[in-house]
């Protein structure tokens, strides 16, 4: 930390932090007796607190968003340089940055040809949720209007995402929810006991994963089911990468019954996984493909719904009548800062080679774990895809039962103490809030990815012995 901020600056800044902010996902009790911990400043893949203690972050700003990590200067100047020409126009009509940027990203997705800007993750699904039940009314009388969604898969923090949401924690107390929304199984491979289908491994488990949402499909009847909605590698839900032939399958059975894929890669999307996107892993063609978090890597909000030229059509086909078009706005969708800082961070990955990047580190971190799985009882599983692994921690290999949450969360706190930064899920899926979460930044070099392992190691062995 270069020493900016003095002593006292930084003492009022806990104060008045303690006094007014209201932090995300934190039990605020526990500041009656400790203070906030205060992000003060980052570079590269390093962060420091208020107290000058040196952090190697290893979750990317702690939701998996820093993907080019953190103190780019020519971002910066974008952004800029970009609010200095125009800061704001509403999205009814067009902005520079956000034309260019559309072109560069529609160049990223083969047959995907139309983007509609917003805010926020939560917001970009809801607008294909809007979109799908639009359609609804338009095509089918309104009965397509049903929306399946995946066990322990994420959508956001709206109430129709949390409608979506496959994470009963999450979910908890905020109800009722939106209707026509319906849950379709997990695919996590590691637990298939639990879902009855144990003696199934492989492709012969991808397969049955991926029946299971046809059967859905069929039991709430093919003429209500609008679209299925799924994270192409499940992220707090436990960092689930989907069994071979689930993909292929999911597809064949939306085609089946006329049900439009709606791929949430809101984590995944942008480099994370080692391709611009996850589906693209997997050789599907989605209809809606929705993204926040590394489109800019956090320096500065946007987020963007992604559709087909075949849905853009459905909008704007029947002129005479006046609720025929897309009657949606969000306003800081029309923020110019976001698209101009995404064009930056784009053209920073095709430059540094961080897609060749990521799958040299998550091969590498892959192999990383691997060895700590030889090595601690307690590693039942790992699991992930490019900077995007988990490892499952579990209180006996046999049996898979999952290690108590609090001791899941002892070594996240020991990692922290040694100065690197890991994520676990937690209070989202009811007794399987047992997976530590790694998605360090795609700059990441050999030396990060071992210091990563290499802390979560002695954690493990200081937790667990």
């Amino acid at each position: 930390m270069d020493g900016t901020y003095s002593q006292n600056d930084l003492s009022h800044v806990v104060d008045a932090d303690k006094a007014h902010v209201w932090h995300h996902l934190v039990q605020h009790k526990a500041f009656e007796t400790s203070d906030p911990r205060i992000i003060v400043e980052g570079k590269g893949m390093r962060v420091w607190d208020q107290n000058g203690k040196e952090y190697l972050d290893a979750v990317s700003g702690a939701v998996w968003t820093v993907n080019v990590g953190y103190g780019r200067e020519t971002i910066v100047k974008a952004i800029a340089d970009q609010l200095m020409k125009l800061n704001y126009f509403a999205g009814a009509a067009g902005s520079v940055p956000g034309a260019l940027f559309a072109e560069r990203l529609i160049q990223k997705m083969p047959g995907m040809t139309r983007v509609y800007y917003c805010n926020s993750g939560s917001e970009a699904n809801e607008k294909a949720f809007k979109m799908v039940r639009q359609i609804a009314h338009k095509r089918y009388g309104g009965k397509k209007t049903k929306i399946l969604y995946r066990d322990r898969d994420y959508h956001g923090t709206t109430i129709g995402c949390l409608s979506a949401g496959g994470q009963k924690q999450r979910n908890a107390q905020y109800g009722p929810f939106a209707p026509d929304f319906v849950e379709v199984p997990h695919c996590l491979e590691y637990h298939a006991a639990d879902q009855g289908w144990g003696h199934l491994s492989g492709e012969a488990y991808g397969q049955r994963a991926a029946d299971a949402i046809e059967e859905v499909i069929l039991r709430e009847g093919p003429d209500t089911v609008g679209a299925l909605c799924l994270e192409p590698v499940t992220a707090g839900g436990g960092v689930i990468a989907p069994p071979p032939g689930y993909w292929e399958r999911v597809q064949e059975i939306c085609t089946k019954y006329d049900v439009l894929l709606h791929i949430d890669e809101v984590v995944c999307g942008v480099g994370r996984t080692g391709e611009w996107f996850g589906y693209q892993h997997y050789g599907i063609k989605p209809d809606f493909v929705t993204m926040a978090k590394g489109v800019a890597s956090g320096y500065a909000a946007i987020a963007c719904m992604v559709t087909t030229e075949k849905v853009f059509d459905m909008f704007k086909d029947d002129t005479s009548d006046p609720l025929n078009y897309f009657r949606d706005i969000s306003t800081f969708g029309g923020c110019t800062a976001g698209p101009a800082a995404a064009l930056e961070n784009m053209r920073i990955i095709e430059d540094e080679d961080l897609l060749g990047n990521t799958t040299r580190m998550g091969d590498r971190m892959m192999g990383n774990l691997h060895e700590l799985m030889n090595k601690h009882a307690v590693v039942g599983d790992v699991r992930g895809k490019g900077l995007f692994l988990g490892a499952e921690l579990v209180q006996d290999r046999a049996t898979r039962e999952p290690m108590d949450e609090k001791r899941v969360q002892a070594v996240v706190a020991e990692c922290a103490a040694q100065g690197v930064m890991i994520g676990a899920t937690n209070r989202s899926v009811p007794g399987y809030n047992n997976t530590l979460c790694f998605s360090p930044a795609l700059i990441a070099t050999p030396d990060d990815i071992d210091q990563i392992t290499d802390t979560v190691d002695k954690a493990l062995t200081k937790v667990f012995g």
